[in-house]
């Protein structure tokens, strides 16, 4: 067993030892069975066996299954049922040892990590937040499947289960001792063997589970008590109406849960087995694995940064406090760089800096943050108007108004209050860098950084390369769009960029529904079932047609400036055909009054009935129709991006497409959506589409074999 080191002392407690070779972490993986089957009948073996304590030589204690293994599983077997079966069957054989079992957690016990931990008498855990807890199988599409579910239902009962077992939350430390899912925290990780062995010596009879001793009753009732019969009652709504029955996973948790508590243990772990094999080939968790475990995880070690040192910027300075600029100081101070707030009066620069105050006093009341954090948070923000007092900062963020004149104006002028080792970044949504870049004494330090609003919630980040702009200035634009917490994704100059130009068709998608003459609750509807998290009407009013039209206006400028063949790419005809008259008609968002809604007094809000005056259509469009225009428009301009360069990869389309744009995340994103369907499949469909319905469905075979290229590559 050279992978688990096996040692015994002279009071006959065990110390097992994970630590599995050539690999940075703990796995389920194919050596993991054979390994844990010996470990076990070892210890079924001990002579004079009095305790067991098992840690890890890791920096995390366990990291879960082997997720490469579930994608490559084309359907599940009688063969794969048995391994499932076969792995929960060595933590029941542990915890039904004659003699204690601790679990020293001395880093991230995570899914089949914790899993392990509950399968211990005793959980200790080193205070310290890397070394978080939980089951976060639900983000992934899957179950916690080596009875997870089952034992954190019968620790903790139904109610306080569900919210950790539906939402995946990963639990640091003391969160995790007051919500019961560890029993004690240790300071240092050298204590954490000593604390067990003595826990041990302490409770040499703990070795039975509650769950195994007669008269078991679950924390706050078993499956006839009222409240938890309301729960059981109550819970499948509210994921529909969270998941609107797009996700497999929650249903299928919250299910066992309740049924782990109408059945005997065993069946209830077998029960649950039965659920994640359910789960595994499923396209949401096939999505949702390789999005947000593998892709995100590209993007977080950097695949697509240029190599280099780690850069850090110890301060910046950011220029315009409006709702951006305001935006991105809180995320400049909530991590600890000292931020020079500058807009053309100091009154605008102080109003600014009160977002974040604002924005500390929520989380106060919410009991999320102190006072004395507040202070040292905005301790980092100093407003300021003269250019002088941010000379030699590491990084600006011009974040002024979105006008090409005025942006021209500001860079040459402040460029040179930047420090030597510094980079200059244009807070932009479509305006093309490297035309920005001319107006930029050094044009290799100057890049596009596109936050999103609101800044404070929305985690994308686009950086936008210039043609002039050097590997130097974007290592550094990576590094630091990680170090305020965000996630990058890089893509080359063009109009509209990436995500704008995709959030563009979306929005005019719901336009031309509009003069197909659809009603406009199906509309929202429609976009509501196939996951958008808010329809194209209410988004478009939310961002206001004002602004679409002020973009509009500056491309019109460009077109003359660059030439038309030049122009921006996507389509918006609706766009200017409904949205653009509603302007003139003082409808210009819900800044402006109303839009396509109109607001009330009291906070609610309605459809407003005269939109219909745009419609030209008879509304024909079936609702399937509808649903797939939506979702499609989008994807296909996201492969058109691919295609031409824009996009450097499919996972930061993907990535970016669902945290920029919002598109359905159960898709894993919107090139992730067209391998789901079937690339044939998404061409044929693409091809009715724009039979019925006009050019912009057209799809580049070009563009599809690309993505057959890939699929072969990666096989």
């Amino acid at each position: 067993m050279a992978m688990f080191d096996y040692q015994k002392d002279s009071d006959g407690i065990v110390v097992v030892t994970m630590d599995m070779p050539d690999q940075s972490a703990n796995t389920m993986n194919a050596a993991f069975s054979p390994l844990m089957a010996a470990t076990v009948a070892q210890l079924e073996e001990e002579e004079g066996l009095t305790g067991v304590v098992i840690t890890s030589a890791k920096k995390t204690f366990f990291a879960g299954g082997d997720l490469k293994s579930f994608l490559a599983l084309e359907k599940v077997t009688e063969e794969f049922f048995n391994y499932v079966e076969e792995n929960k069957g060595f933590l029941r054989r542990l915890e039904k040892l004659p003699a204690p079992v601790v679990a020293a957690i001395n880093g991230a016990a995570l899914g089949g990590g914790y899993e392990i931990c509950l399968a211990s008498n005793h959980r200790i855990v080193v205070d310290d937040p890397k070394a978080v807890v939980g089951l976060p199988e639900v983000t992934l599409g899957l179950l916690p499947g080596a009875g997870g579910v089952v034992r954190l239902t019968a620790l903790l009962g139904l109610e306080k289960a569900l919210p950790f077992l539906l939402e995946g939350k990963q639990v640091v430390p003391k969160k995790a001792l007051v919500a019961g899912m560890v029993d004690e925290i240790i300071s240092t990780v050298e204590d954490l063997v000593p604390r067990a062995k003595a826990w041990i010596k302490a409770n040499p009879e703990s070795h039975t589970q509650p769950w195994d001793k007669k008269g078991f009753v679950h924390p706050g009732g078993n499956a006839k008590n009222e409240k938890v019969r309301m729960i059981a009652t109550v819970t499948p709504t509210m994921l529909v109406k969270k998941t609107r029955g797009l996700l497999p996973a929650p249903e299928k948790i919250a299910d066992i849960a309740v049924n782990s508590m109408r059945m005997g243990f065993d069946s209830a772990l077998r029960n649950e087995s039965r659920g994640f094999c359910s789960l595994v080939t499923t396209p949401q968790a096939r999505a949702a694995i390789s999005s947000f475990f593998f892709g995100m995880n590209r993007i977080k070690n950097g695949e697509f940064r240029p190599e280099g040192p780690r850069w850090k910027a110890k301060n910046a300075a950011i220029l315009g406090a409006g709702m951006m600029g305001a935006g991105i100081a809180w995320s400049h101070a909530s991590r600890g760089i000292a931020t020079k707030l500058k807009d053309q009066e100091l009154a605008k620069a102080e109003n600014g800096k009160a977002y974040s105050e604002m924005l500390a006093d929520k989380r106060i009341s919410r009991k999320q943050m102190s006072d004395a954090d507040k202070d040292q948070l905005l301790s980092q923000i100093t407003p300021i108007k003269e250019d002088s007092d941010y000379q030699g900062t590491d990084i600006i963020i011009e974040a002024v108004f979105e006008d090409i004149d005025l942006k021209e104006k500001v860079i040459p002028t402040t460029f040179s209050q930047l420090g030597d080792q510094g980079i200059y970044g244009s807070n932009t949504s479509t305006l093309p860098i490297s035309l920005l870049a001319k107006s930029c004494p050094e044009p290799d330090r100057f890049i596009g950084i596109h936050f999103f609003s609101p800044v404070d919630k929305m985690k994308l980040v686009e950086i936008i390369l210039g043609k002039e702009t050097s590997d130097d200035t974007l290592r550094k634009a990576y590094d630091y769009v990680q170090q305020i917490g965000k996630i990058p994704i890089v893509v080359n100059d063009a109009r509209g960029f990436f995500t704008s130009r995709v959030f563009g068709t979306f929005c005019d998608e719901g336009a031309s529904l509009i003069v197909d003459g659809i009603d406009p609750v199906v509309i929202e509807r429609a976009a509501w079932m196939v996951g958008m998290p808010v329809g194209p009407l209410a988004v478009m009013d939310e961002v206001s047609q004002v602004l679409q039209k002020r973009v509009y206006d500056t491309h019109q400028v460009l077109d003359e400036r660059l030439g038309v063949e030049n122009g921006f790419p996507a389509e918006g005809i609706s766009t200017k055909a409904v949205s653009h008259e509603m302007v003139a008609m003082n409808r210009g968002g819900r800044a402006y009054g109303g839009g396509y809604y109109d607001y009330h007094a009291n906070g609610s809000k309605s459809l407003w009935g005269g939109v219909r005056q745009f419609a030209k259509g008879n509304g024909g469009v079936s609702m399937k129709d509808i649903q797939d225009r939506i979702i499609y428009r989008q994807s296909i301009e996201t492969l058109r991006c691919l295609d031409e360069g824009v996009l450097r990869s499919e996972i930061e389309a993907d990535i970016g497409s669902i945290f920029g744009i919002g598109f359905p995340a159960h898709t894993g994103g919107a090139i992730r959506f067209i391998h789901g369907v079937g690339i044939d499949k998404f061409a044929a469909r693409a091809k009715e589409l724009a039979e019925l319905y006009g050019p912009r469905f057209d799809v580049k075979e070009e563009a599809l074999e690309k993505l057959r290229s890939a699929v072969q590559k990666a096989a």
